[in-house]
């Protein structure tokens, strides 16, 4: 068998293997809110472990956009809104492009060069590149940008290998199609891309290049977005008890919600008189039935989405939604399943209990904090930023209902140190 043959055979097996690859670091969240979740994380869960357990590759776990809290700036907000579009965009176009190539071999109808084939010769693989782009967006573990990184490399040699075999069965033809078409984008797009690449003159300096540099400016964006992320997240900070509020509407409430859990740490109060001194702690302000709390701590059954039989309806709130899916309750996404008045469904699976039909959920004056305590190296204290770095460690430690009007603590309640989830890493913001 000739080289060039087992070099293609090769590269489809490995741009399999790499795509395959990609769907399952990218599908986590979709299969983390389905009733399978723990069978996949029986497999899945102990590669996630390994990864956090050595500081070189502990960040791969971690996370570098917004998943539970809100996006705080205009900036992350489109970031978010365009993982959407390209999640949509991508898929729609994959099986447009896929039609028309399969279509066209039932008809013999020679090179596929209509439709986005008259500007690109591979658009499918633009539609598997922004299918995934977004899916990282929407998901944004670093483990998913790896893979991705990865998965543009294999289909970048995968692509030149089909166009060798093009130009083989087709001759000329073939070869004036590819100089007046891009590979990806079109081709006046295409110079302008390729030109940090375009230096090595050496066809091997070249790849070199491009197996370097992709996944360099792949993680590299990544990491930006993370530091502009955790430079936009609104903290505040007294002592060693740190807030970060999830939703924007919730930022004013940040002071009095610790002043409460100060006095209530401080003698002669004793509702809060656990917490140590010595420790830091990092509460996440919430409604009391946020949706996603079951992420940061097991705060009860109905935050187990994997086990409330909704996930196709999450996961279309997820994508279509991509700020107001934070602000339902599990009990308001059930309800409008079923076409049952959301507000009602709220009052009625309050966590406090509050079914008082004069409360508008709206204009609820409690909030819940759920306190994590922060791990990590070296001695003195942490804040802000700090406290969500690679080298923490999050551990799950209580969570207090507070009433934000009159700074009463209404609910004190310890939690194991496991998430709904049990031990998978979780977002942290």
């Amino acid at each position: 068998m000739r080289r060039h043959d087992l070099f293609g055979r090769f590269g489809k097996i490995a741009a399999r293997g790499g795509i395959i690859l990609f769907f399952i670091m990218a599908f986590e969240v979709m299969i983390m809110i389905s009733p399978f979740a723990f069978f996949f994380y029986s497999v899945f869960n102990p590669v996630l472990h390994w990864f956090g357990y050595h500081p070189a590759t502990r960040w791969l776990t971690g996370f570098f956009l917004p998943h539970m809290i809100l996006p705080p700036t205009r900036f992350l907000k489109a970031v978010r809104i365009l993982g959407s579009v390209l999640f949509i965009l991508g898929s729609l176009t994959f099986i447009i492009c896929a039609l028309q190539v399969y279509v066209g071999k039932i008809l013999r109808w020679g090179i596929a060069n209509k439709g986005l084939y008259s500007s690109i010769r591979h658009p499918q693989y633009l539609a598997l590149g922004l299918w995934g782009s977004g899916m990282a967006i929407l998901w944004p573990r670093f483990l998913v940008l790896a893979s991705l990184s990865l998965m543009f490399l294999l289909y970048y040699f995968l692509a030149k290998d089909e166009e060798r075999r093009m130009l083989a069965q087709f001759g000329e033809g073939y070869r004036r199609y590819m100089e007046r078409t891009g590979m990806f984008v079109p081709r006046g797009m295409e110079r302008w891309l390729s030109l940090p690449f375009a230096s090595g003159r050496h066809r091997l300096v070249k790849y070199a290049g491009i197996v370097v540099g992709v996944p360099a400016m792949v993680i590299g964006a990544g990491l930006v977005l993370r530091a502009i992320t955790l430079n936009s997240l609104p903290f505040k900070t007294t002592h060693n008890l740190t807030l970060v509020s999830l939703l924007p509407e919730d930022d004013p409430l940040r002071q009095k919600t610790i002043d409460a859990m100060v006095r209530a740490a401080s003698p002669p109060h004793r509702e809060l008189a656990f917490l140590e001194e010595g420790k830091d702690y990092l509460g996440y302000l919430m409604p009391v039935d946020y949706v996603m709390q079951g992420m940061i701590a097991n705060t009860g059954e109905e935050f187990h989405l994997h086990e409330q039989q909704q996930t196709f309806a999450l996961i279309m709130d997820w994508v279509l939604n991509p700020f107001e899916h934070l602000r339902r309750s599990p009990s308001a996404v059930l309800a409008k399943m079923h076409h049952v008045d959301p507000a009602i469904a709220r009052r009625h699976h309050c966590p406090l209990g509050l079914n008082d039909p004069a409360l508008q959920c709206a204009a609820c004056p409690y909030r819940r904090v759920i306190l994590v305590e922060i791990d990590h190296v070296g001695r003195g204290h942490l804040a802000g930023a700090d406290l969500l770095s690679f080298g923490t460690q999050r551990v799950p430690f209580c969570f207090v209902d507070v009433n934000t009007e009159t700074g009463e603590i209404a609910t004190v309640h310890k939690v194991g140190r496991a998430t709904a989830w049990k031990d998978v890493p979780t977002p942290a913001i």
